[in-house]
């Protein structure tokens, strides 16, 4: 693998793109340091030591980069364009409009990462005015005895919604940069880069805490077992073979060949753990904003809903990503469409009659990979989770599943990228 990295440096083209990505990178991180204008940088970390922080923010806060606790310019991260993103793809089912430009090509994609980012720019704002209101009550930095934002007028409110807002535009302007002019997918690389960076703090927490040591050896050991069969399953492929028909074009004959369709076990990727984790933090946020005068309901949605070892909470998990993940794959993959596809051109499943029973078999063999692809989502989701309840690192450590996937994913697909383009220059890849 390292002498892969030593030929990708010695391209001139590749070293080029690498770099600036690594620059990107690296202006990203930078970003995420510089303070929002109206918020009182120490005052902020006083309260990150005086306070504990709720398990929402805490994940929020890993996928921010640690940006969303700082207040920074960058607090938003990428995530409000990754919402935007998934809800254009879950508009294709309901507008017709949209299903329309996502069949007509380059300028129909166009159109619609144009929309992405109209309704990222509305997120951002919503969002920026939601976390600012949350930092003015307390909520952020529960019992804090300094406010981290001294001035609450109303243009400081402002200008304070306007750079975040701003800030989450300008990385999405990086992560554009980064997939036109660099390697892999710029969003997911950000999104990978503010994961990693929050490594440092979670191996310290852990290594100080009681029997620091032995729990450190017993996370890597367990988070090195789930990252290999993460990688394992990720790699994993169905294929269904398809054979194509010989038939006349002019003098020439064409077709005859044979191919395969390559369904993996896991198609809706990390989306299904993502929504699932959005959705089970609203009740902590609730909790949040009743925590001076906790009614019964609140106390019973604390105990049995936000807490992560709660048997209903780890029930409502495990349902939702179930849930989410059919609900994905159906969306991104049509078994119709394939089915008319080959048959327009000639291919056929052996042994399976072209046109509806094509789509019936594939919407059967799909339901079934998709069934095991959803309890390996959960389970890998639940692993890392329950491993730091068992610990009694839940509270200090916001890292699970989610940042695994995240991180091998990401790191498959941007290695898989720049073996594809050493190839390309007649070197041996990464992957054996």
């Amino acid at each position: 693998m390292l002498s892969g990295f030593m030929s990708a440096f010695r391209t001139p083209d590749l070293r080029k793109k690498l770099l600036f990505t690594i620059g990107i990178i690296a202006v990203y991180r930078l970003g995420v340091a510089i303070p929002t204008p109206g918020v009182d940088y120490g005052n902020v970390e006083l309260c990150l030591a005086q306070t504990s922080t709720n398990a929402g923010f805490a994940i929020l806060n890993l996928f921010s980069g640690g940006a969303l606790l700082q207040l920074s310019i960058f607090a938003l991260g990428i995530m409000p364009y990754i919402t935007a993103s998934i809800i254009v793809q879950l508009l294709r089912v309901l507008i017709p409009r949209f299903e329309t430009l996502h069949k007509e090509g380059s300028e129909g994609q166009a159109k619609l990462t144009q929309y992405t980012r109209y309704i990222t720019v509305g997120f951002a704002a919503i969002q920026s005015a939601s976390y600012i209101t949350m930092a003015r009550n307390d909520i952020f930095f529960p019992g804090c005895s300094v406010p981290v934002i001294p001035n609450d007028s109303w243009n400081v409110i402002l200008t304070m919604v306007l750079t975040m807002t701003a800030g989450t535009i300008f990385i999405m302007w990086l992560g554009e940069r980064i997939t036109e002019r660099g390697v892999g997918n710029g969003m997911s690389l950000l999104i990978f880069t503010s994961v990693a960076a929050g490594f440092p703090g979670i191996v310290s927490s852990i290594w100080n805490s009681s029997n620091g040591p032995r729990n450190t050896l017993f996370t890597a050991i367990v988070l090195l077992i789930v990252i290999a069969a993460v990688v394992f399953v990720e790699q994993s492929q169905r294929r269904i073979p398809v054979q194509y028909a010989k038939r006349m074009v002019g003098r020439k004959m064409l077709g005859g060949s044979s191919t395969y369709i390559p369904l993996k076990i896991n198609m809706a990727g990390i989306i299904p753990v993502i929504f699932a984790s959005s959705l089970l933090t609203i009740p902590q946020v609730i909790i949040q904003f009743q925590a001076d005068d906790p009614s019964g309901w609140v106390v019973w949605l604390n105990d049995h809903v936000a807490s992560p070892s709660a048997p209903l909470h780890i029930a409502l998990y495990i349902l939702l990503i179930v849930f989410f993940a059919y609900f994905y794959t159906a969306i991104t993959f049509n078994p119709t469409e394939v089915a008319d596809d080959m048959k327009k051109y000639g291919g056929f499943i052996p042994g399976i009659r072209p046109g509806t029973p094509t789509a019936e078999f594939l919407d059967y063999v799909l339901s079934r990979i998709t069934a095991a692809g959803s309890l390996y989502l959960a389970l890998v989701a639940l692993v890392p989770t329950l491993l730091f309840v068992a610990l009694g690192l839940s509270a200090s450590i916001p890292f699970g599943g989610t940042s695994i996937l995240i991180l091998v994913g990401v790191g498959l697909d941007t290695v898989k990228r720049i073996q594809s383009q050493l190839e390309q220059h007649h070197y041996e890849g990464f992957l054996k």
